[in-house]
Parts: C-alpha cells; structure tokens; sequence
C-alpha cells in the first residue's frame, strides 16, 4: 500500500464547512485508529526491550498525560529527550511509538511524549506549546541527567519543540539539542505563500485546505507562535531540521534552518527525496523513514554524548 493510495481509503473532510461538533467528532475517530494495535502496520512497531506506559504530570488545576519510553535495565540518571506528535488538531503520542521507542533504545534514554492538547474551539496552539515547555521544565527538574536533555518534535509538534528550545534558553534552562522534523514553523499570513506550499498543494498527507483550517484555529496573532518570526535566534541548542522534500511546509523547515544558521546557531538540514509529510511515522509506507531515524539517532547521540 501507498501513501497515495491510503489517502484515497479515507474521505478527505471539507475542511470550509467543518463545525465544531464535526471536527470533535473527527477528533476522536482519528486518534481511536492510530491508536489501535493494526496501526502499527503502517506506523511501525515499537523497539524490543523498552517499557511504554502512560503518565501523568500534575500542573495547576489539571494533570497532563505524558508516554513515557524506559529503555530495560535503565538505571542511574538517564539523558532526557521531550517529544512532540505531530497533528494539531488531532494526534496522539501513541503514532510515534515506533520512533519514540527506537530513540529510547538506541540511546538508552528517557523519552517523554507529551499527548498536549489538540487546537480546537477555545484551544489555540498556544496551548499545546504551553504544554510541551512545562513537561519539558518540569521533566527536565527531576530524576534524569538535567545536563543532557534534548527537545525533538514532528509537524506542529516541532513548532511546541522549536518554541520550547526558545523558552530554554530564556529561563537558562540547558538544551542540548532541537530535532525538527518537517517543522511548521509560520503560521503567520506568510505561511501559504512558500513555493513547496503551491508545488505540494494536494499532497496525500497534508494540502493547502487543511493548512488553512488549522491555521484558522490555531491562532489570534499568529506571530507570536510562529518560531520562524521571533526576535532572536541566537544561541540556541543545535538543530537537527529533517525535510521530506515532497511537503507543502518543506520550505518552511529550510527557511528556519536559514534563520538560526544566519544567527550562529549551528543547524544540520538532511532532505529525503520524495518523502511526504509526515512520513516518520509512515516507516511502513515510506522506506525514507528509517534513514531519518538513523539520521536522528546520531546526531541525538553526537550531541547528548
């Protein structure tokens, strides 16, 4: 089966007319199918040797669920890396257990995988980007190696990641390192306006539609979420950017790639020829998937070391 062909087994909503009880609905049916067990035949099934349970942070007034990745044996203070799903308005942490698991494994680390809240009505993107800087600072105060953490997100997920990154270093809170992985990065009224974004308009994955529906939900001013806009990128932990080049957002990674290079902050860009977007958690559909991984891996290692 095909990316292609997978899109064309499920209805693409209408995005222009979708209401609120509509897109709730969609909600739920959508996280219920990445979540069953037969999804991991396309999402990939996680590392042997790693234990995968949920559980929860208590923040003010509410409590955050949060999966958590144990390599076996794991003892002592372990390095610590905050992973971010991607979706926005749908998603759950449990599609990305076969990355999260394999980074666990290979680097014998913590992987802690924020299940944020999705934007909706009355739900901004700001609110998931709140809930990935709070695991990440209250994770990274308790019992694993505070000097080696790192922050790793996919989609909307890279942009709570990148923005966390940008937190870190303002509260003085030490970050190793960032992976983006075919990072939104503008949701501004520039963020339609890329050339990927009119080569890719109808990709299987994600289509210029959709991008128009999540950016009317995720935002009021959309340039104080957008990473790519703020004022400063400078001293930054090092950045791993991974663009699948067939992505409507693929000149958004490589244009924040730009940004924190110009600032002096050190960035590494891969590209995957023909990769769609979001395609790491397709390792199944996608064979470029497990290179990515690879790629990931060694530089979480070179840089967590």
């Amino acid at each position: 089966m095909s990316v292609r062909v997978l899109k064309a087994l499920r209805k693409e909503p209408d995005w222009a007319t979708m209401s609120d009880a509509e897109l709730t609905t969609l909600q739920e049916s959508e996280n219920r199918r990445r979540a069953l067990p037969a999804a991991r035949l396309i999402s990939g099934f996680p590392a042997r040797n790693v234990t995968i349970g949920w559980e929860r942070i208590d923040l003010p007034g509410r409590t955050l669920p949060v999966r958590v990745y144990r390599p076996a044996g794991a003892s002592g203070r372990l390095p610590l890396v905050v992973h971010v799903h991607g979706g926005g308005f749908v998603g759950t942490a449990v599609q990305c257990d076969w990355i999260s698991s394999h980074v666990a494994a290979r680097l014998h680390a913590l992987v802690v995988s924020v299940e944020h809240r999705l934007v909706g009505p009355g739900v901004p993107l700001s609110a998931a980007v709140d809930d990935g800087w709070e695991v990440l600072r209250r994770t990274s105060a308790g019992e694993v190696d505070a000097d080696r953490v790192a922050v790793f997100g996919e989609s909307a997920g890279a942009l709570v990641a990148a923005t966390a990154a940008i937190r870190a270093r303002d509260a003085g809170l030490p970050l190793r390192a960032q992976v983006l992985v075919n990072p939104c990065v503008d949701l501004t009224e520039t963020a339609l306006d890329y050339p990927s974004m009119r080569e890719f308009a109808d990709s299987p994955m994600l289509t210029v539609p959709q991008m128009t529906f999540f950016r009317r939900l995720a935002v009021s001013d959309q340039k104080t979420i957008s990473p790519l806009y703020v004022d400063d990128h400078a001293r930054l932990a090092p950045a791993l950017v991974v663009v699948p080049t067939a992505d409507p957002v693929a000149d958004q990674g490589r244009a924040y790639a730009q940004r924190l290079r110009a600032a002096g902050t050190p960035v590494t860009v891969t590209e995957h020829r023909g990769a769609p977007h979001a395609f790491l958690s397709l390792p199944h559909l996608v064979p470029q998937a497990r290179a990515a991984r690879a790629e990931i891996i060694g530089f979480l290692r070179e840089q967590l070391r």
